[in-house]
């Protein structure tokens, strides 16, 4: 049985902010959102979440997440004390059952590091450690003259030889359960910061003659924490840079690996390209040869081979087939679907609309709710009557029509096959097929006119 413990209850005071710490975002999910997502990949029987500053928001954050348990430290005296406030709902009572200790603010360890160490485990105990060239800070892994772990020393209470070592503790620790819960309520508080360590249990395991294991992250911003803006930043560019070099390995093409945002999954076919400062949200699919240019929003998307996203275009939930040209500084709205060899223009916004293949708005048009026939040309200044203020309703244009410039189509309404709307025609019922609409009033002119003065 396998038990997962997050301590997440600090404050995080050098955030400087009233969002508690483990709330702030890495690649566009909070900090603790990363750690369950990586430890529910284990199939744990039971995932307790330790609060403290901020439980409230902590706990309603993740409502809709299943099989989680929340306990409340208060008031917070240590790492040790928070474990302890988790073992009532710790379950297995078989030596073979285990409980991996995570950290909230330590959101990046990957599911397969977790595994290594309950791997390490076997039948004792496992510490995640790290070897740094500066382990200011941090834990000391002491060891004796056979290698083996003896305890693990903080920096604060470390003697100056101590100090030298740099094999560090990450605080990730694969325990048994039980013994577990006997090691925590032999913690007691007699050091400078006068808490409770988690630490001190790599002692009580020696002295009961529980063999105490080691695993290593196979990266080094895996066990990378937060407790400011500043390395939140730092470790937000680690991931980003991770993000990035994984698509390269893939054979993405990216004009400039750190100027790229990956909040979610980004699954590129052969032959992508990605120009600079393009954010990428949610679950996106690039298939083969798409091209997405400069300072683009792309979220919850899929864009078929050989789309070419223009500059500064924004694309939420919206699908485009093959060969579509979108942009630049155009809006697909939630419901936005594209046929093959469409075309998007410029300031163009399309919302809940499906666009037949080789249609195209070229110019400054807002069209939603409306159903888009094939080949159909829509001209600059064109929009969709469908809103009256209370309901929705929806346009249809049939195939091969021309909708010319400073029309509105007034909503519910069905333009025919190929029918040709005159530019600036207000059109309020339908068409029949093969006809021109038009609703212009006769043309005055006036000699001599003259414009108005303004009066001093």
């Amino acid at each position: 049985m396998l038990n997962v413990v997050i301590l997440a209850a600090g404050k995080g005071t050098r955030m400087q902010s009233d969002l508690p710490k483990v709330l702030h975002r890495i690649a566009g999910k909070t900090m603790l959102s990363h750690v369950i997502q990586s430890a529910q990949t284990l199939q744990p029987d039971n995932i307790v979440v330790v609060t403290g500053h901020g439980a409230e928001q902590v706990k309603h954050a993740f409502n809709e997440v299943a099989d989680i348990q929340f306990v409340l430290q208060q008031p917070q005296l240590g790492t040790g004390h928070a474990v302890q406030q988790a073992v009532p709902a710790l379950q297995g009572d078989n030596p073979e059952d285990t409980t991996l200790i995570l950290y909230g603010d330590v959101p990046l360890v990957q599911p397969e590091t977790m595994q290594a160490l309950l791997q390490a485990r076997g039948q004792g105990m496992a510490v995640l450690t790290e070897f740094l060239a500066d382990p200011t800070g941090y834990g000391r892994i002491v060891r004796d003259e056979a290698g083996t772990i003896q305890r693990i020393v903080e920096h604060k209470d470390a003697s100056e030889t101590e100090r030298a070592i740099t094999e560090v503790n990450t605080g990730i620790i694969a325990a048994p359960t039980v013994q577990l819960k006997d090691w925590l309520a032999r913690l007691q508080n007699n050091n400078v910061q006068q808490e409770y360590y988690l630490t001190d249990i790599i002692g009580f395991a020696v002295q009961d003659g529980v063999p105490v294991n080691a695993a290593h992250p196979q990266h080094d911003w895996e066990t990378l924490g937060v407790n400011s803006r500043v390395q939140q930043a730092q470790l937000e560019r680690a991931w980003q840079r991770e993000q990035a070099e994984r698509l390269m390995t893939a054979g993405v093409t990216l004009a400039d690996p750190d100027r790229i945002d990956i909040r979610g999954s980004l699954q590129c076919g052969r032959d992508v390209f990605i120009d600079v400062g393009c954010v990428f949200e949610g679950d996106v699919v690039l298939d083969d040869g798409v091209h997405i240019s400069a300072h683009c929003v792309i979220k919850e998307a899929r864009l078929g081979h050989n789309t070419v996203v223009h500059p500064f275009s924004h694309i939420d939930q919206s699908q485009a087939a093959a060969q579509v040209s979108i942009g630049p500084f155009a809006r697909l709205r939630p419901g936005t679907q594209l046929g093959d060899q469409t075309h998007i223009g410029n300031f163009v916004e399309i919302k809940n609309s499906q666009f037949a293949p080789q249609a195209k708005a070229s110019h400054l048009s807002y069209i939603g709710d409306a159903q888009v026939g094939q080949r159909v040309n829509i001209g600059a200044g064109v929009i969709t009557c469908n809103y009256d203020g209370a309901n929705k309703f929806k346009t249809v244009i049939g195939d091969d029509a021309f909708i010319g410039s400073d029309s509105q189509l007034v909503a519910p309404v069905n333009i025919g096959k190929n029918t040709t709307v005159a530019a600036g025609t207000t059109v309020t019922r339908d068409t029949e097929d093969n006809g021109l609409v038009l609703s212009r009033t006769a043309q005055q002119y006036k000699a001599d006119w003259q414009r108005p003065k303004k009066v001093k």
